[in-house]
């Protein structure tokens, strides 16, 4: 394995274990092995640039790969169910070792990136430079569609809520499965197919009376303010 992968590989596991401010350069060197403290700098010009570029190395994979499961079930007339398309969202993202292995021996990326965006999210947003989240937003329209009959405004809620706990059961996830170790809960088919009927049952019920109450006051007074803001740009004009 090359100087500048050994780098990254642990860039990224120490990140996801500490924090990206809880590393420092000469922590990655070492745990990739190095002597030279200036190898990182060598080929990649700072620890900036080099979480900039493993964002895109896992972003890209997922991507991609949500892409084709989304290529494919369009070709058969699909999507056909809710359930179908939350798929998409959740296979892509496991296996990110990439090595086939049975069971799949989990990698850092889903960690590295949660904790990433939740630090330092304007360097995350930059990393993808607009780029690799296609297929993320390809199944978004589809979820969409499939939630037409709830008020757009709740969906866009509840799309943000399963954001949050998509990336807080991945992390989960890929930590107790790292390194390829077996997990009672997590090395279960049963538990990921059970984990894909959560996120259906917080995106597919019909709000509760509660809710369409608490959004309906909302609006009210969404309105009543672009009426209370109008009428005040009216008066100025008049002056």
């Amino acid at each position: 394995m090359s100087t500048r992968d050994l780098l990254k590989i642990a860039a990224r596991r120490l990140f996801a274990h500490r924090g990206y401010d809880g590393v420092s350069v000469r922590d990655i060197v070492l745990a990739a092995g190095q002597r030279n403290s200036g190898s990182l700098h060598y080929y990649f010009g700072s620890k900036d640039e080099l979480a900039r570029e493993l964002v895109a190395d896992g972003a890209k994979l997922i991507d991609d790969r949500r892409n084709a499961m989304l290529d494919a079930i369009e070709a058969r007339g699909g999507p056909r169910n809710l359930r179908e398309i939350i798929g998409c969202l959740v296979w892509p993202s496991t296996d990110l070792a990439g090595d086939g292995s049975q069971p799949p021996k989990e990698d850092t990326y889903i960690r590295f990136i949660t904790m990433l965006q939740m630090s330092h999210r304007q360097m995350f947003m930059d990393a993808l430079e607009g780029k690799w989240a296609s297929g993320y937003d390809r199944a978004l329209v589809h979820i969409r569609e499939f939630l037409k009959e709830i008020d757009p405004d709740l969906v866009n809620q509840r799309l943000m809520l399963m954001s949050l706990y998509l990336r807080a059961a991945m992390s989960s996830r890929e930590a107790a499965l790292e390194g390829g170790a077996s997990h009672r809960v997590w090395s279960a088919e049963a538990t990921m197919q059970n984990f894909i009927d959560t996120i259906e049952g917080m995106l597919k019920p019909k709000p509760s009376k509660g809710t369409q109450d608490a959004m309906a006051r909302r609006k009210r007074g969404a309105a009543s303010a672009r009426r209370s803001r109008t009428t005040n740009r009216e008066d100025l004009q008049a002056i």
